[in-house]
């Protein structure tokens, strides 16, 4: 007999990726919340059998969820609070305030009570200088009587066609946590996706959404002469891509041995690869350029990169729309996650489990030498 999904709440919710996902698996989103109102836009115009609402989540009090959803019916609580304060990249303060978020995310389990808690964020949470708030966010889980563990999963190992990691924080009542083994990549035999795969399956014969080809046009003129000389996956970051890829009449006018580390900060007109994955999709349209044509990818092939399905339609402005696709869990990462949910059983009966000293070495289960 199948098991029945579970049925959960979706906090920072963003448009949508993790919930997404998390219904491809076979579970139910009946509740959705973020204080970006374009994001809840997404969110409610792509998940309709669930309630959403755009509120900071201080202000939501019990009364206030239970005017939106029968609270007895959560069976789990998945969420991601802002990054910023816990990322590697950056300044990354670990006394930033938006790391408190999480105690938010804590009292909404409380209130609901759920089988499962699921908290993502970057890798970099699991850094020496973050090392108080992850000893606090486990400790917030354990004294609930959650099992806790964590680790961080590769999206292109389980069929993204881009790269990103993220930590993927589990709590489950009277069950150890379970995290899905790998599907792509050389561990699992099996070959990564590939750019032009995904793209091609983008079809023109039909209604496309967030496919608008005409604000993918670059305005720097200059640059589209650039663009004409690079090929797919590459770009200009040090002297020697200028001197092999641009005639000297396009190249910039820089004196390389004394700009900072004798490099751009960040690769100009980095063009994304075709075959294998494509770097991780930012929250900005001018990171990447289309692999063969000379302009900036559009919404919709952002969107497939992260392994949106095509139906997914995004609401705001464009820059508003690659901002939710940047910060979104890629839902078919957040889908194997949630497939593997499915082999848990639940109880009441309590189970103590130590946590490993190592633990924060060990939660890194990606293939390093993808991201030399």
């Amino acid at each position: 007999m199948k098991k029945k999904g579970l049925k959960f709440i979706d906090l920072f919710c963003g448009c949508g990726g993790f919930s997404t996902g998390m219904e491809l698996a076979g579970h139910e989103c009946i509740l959705g919340v973020d204080f970006d109102q374009a994001a809840v836009d997404s969110f409610t115009k792509n998940h309709k059998s669930a309630e959403s609402v755009c509120i900071d989540i201080n202000k939501l009090t019990k009364k206030k969820l239970e005017s939106l959803i029968d609270i007895n019916q959560v069976d789990m609580v998945i969420g991601g609070p802002p990054c910023q304060g816990f990322s590697t990249v950056g300044k990354g303060h670990a006394n930033d305030k938006r790391n408190d978020l999480f105690k938010q995310f804590v009292r909404i389990v409380k209130l609901t009570k759920p089988k499962v808690v699921i908290f993502e964020n970057v890798t970099g949470i699991l850094a020496k200088k973050n090392e108080k708030t992850l000893n606090a966010i486990f400790r917030s889980f354990e004294r609930l009587g959650y099992i806790m563990d964590a680790r961080v999963l590769s999206a292109e190992e389980y069929g993204v066609p881009s790269k990103r990691r993220r930590t993927i924080i589990m709590g489950t009542l009277g069950s150890i946590p379970s995290f899905p083994k790998i599907t792509y990549g050389d561990r699992a035999r099996r070959k990564l996706v590939n750019v032009q795969d995904v793209i091609s399956k983008i079809s023109y014969r039909s209604k496309i959404f967030n496919h608008e080809l005409d604000k993918a046009v670059i305005k720097n003129k200059l640059d589209v002469k650039r663009l004409k000389h690079i090929p797919a996956g590459r770009g200009i970051r040090y002297e020697r891509d200028e001197k092999e890829l641009l005639p000297k009449s396009l190249r910039y006018d820089v004196d390389w041995q004394n700009i900072n580390e004798k490099r751009f900060r960040q690769t100009r007109l980095q063009r994304i690869p075709l075959v294998g994955p494509a770097p991780t999709i930012l929250t900005s349209r001018t990171m990447y350029y289309h692999p063969t044509q000379c302009r900036y990818l559009t919404v919709r092939e952002a969107a497939r990169l992260q392994s949106f399905p095509n139906s997914f339609v995004f609401m705001g402005s464009t820059s508003a729309q690659f901002r939710q696709i940047g910060n979104a869990v890629p839902p078919l990462l957040a889908k194997e996650i949630g497939k593997e949910l499915f082999h848990l059983t639940f109880s009441k009966k309590t189970i103590k489990k130590s946590i490993d000293k190592n633990f924060s070495k060990k939660a890194f289960s990606y293939n390093k030498n993808t991201y030399l």
